[in-house]
């Protein structure tokens, strides 16, 4: 039994079915988020919300790869986890489990964030069904005390084929969707906030590298080029290719 007074943070173990308390969490601090300002201040506020007991939605983080979105939510915990927000992450697989979960949590005085990364499903797939029921499709209430922030790259969660829209019909001026569509945005409708990320610009990307670099005392021009460089190479400026450069030039990559 975790005692969530010292325990931020925790991670599912299907196998032995029980929350493994994490030790050392991500220092990520929100200050340190780059170019991601818009994102930031709607799901703090959401947030924050939630942690006054006031009505809060569940979010849905989707967008480019390495753009911050897990980060965000783990951030979040480093600024709000003195004042009662606690983590719990769950891998996609595992959501079959996620009403058990739940239930163990329901009656603790914190407020719970459960987080899936790289939240997506494909054809055939069934455990996004475990999801829309916790989320509000069950014949009890969801738990005052519980939020889900999933990050995503689909901003509809369900692969979606130009089949799926061969029954899509127009309607007096209104669109009404095939059943397969409906299914597929039926589970993304449940979270009551989207937020978008979209590849940085490459001003963005050389002010996420000089967060890295702060001190430096070199040729930082020279130090930009590299950075620019080392992204052109694996086709993405964001905040991951920015730390990788920090990392391969200290290990002497550069």
């Amino acid at each position: 039994m975790i005692d969530w007074n010292h325990t931020y943070a925790a991670i599912w173990r299907p196998r032995q079915a029980y929350l493994r308390p994490v030790q050392r969490l991500d220092p990520i601090r929100l200050d340190n988020l780059i170019g991601i300002d818009a994102q930031k201040r709607q799901l703090i506020a959401n947030t924050e919300r939630f942690l006054a007991g006031k009505p809060a939605n569940n979010a849905l983080l989707w967008g480019s790869r390495g753009t911050g979105k897990s980060s965000l939510i783990k951030a979040l915990l480093n600024e709000f986890g003195a004042t009662g927000l606690r983590l719990i992450e769950i891998d996609k697989q595992d959501l079959v489990d996620l009403p058990e979960i739940v239930d163990e949590i329901r009656e603790q005085p914190f407020r719970f964030l459960v987080y899936c990364d790289d939240l997506s499903f494909e054809a055939g797939e069934s455990q996004y069904k475990a999801l829309k029921s916790v989320l509000e499709g069950s014949i009890e209430l969801p738990p005052e005390n519980v939020l889900i922030y999933a990050t995503s790259n689909r901003r509809h969660l369900l692969p979606e084929q130009m089949r799926d829209n061969l029954d899509t019909k127009l309607v007096d001026g209104e669109v009404h969707y095939s059943d397969a569509i409906e299914e597929k945005i039926s589970l993304s409708d449940r979270f009551g906030l989207w937020l978008s990320f979209y590849p940085a610009h490459a001003d963005t990307y050389l002010a996420i590298i000089d967060q890295y670099f702060v001190g430096y005392g070199g040729d930082r021009s020279a130090l930009h080029k590299k950075a620019l460089d080392f992204a052109h190479v694996r086709a993405s400026k964001s905040g991951r290719t920015a730390k990788q450069f920090y990392q391969a030039y200290f290990d002497g990559e550069f």
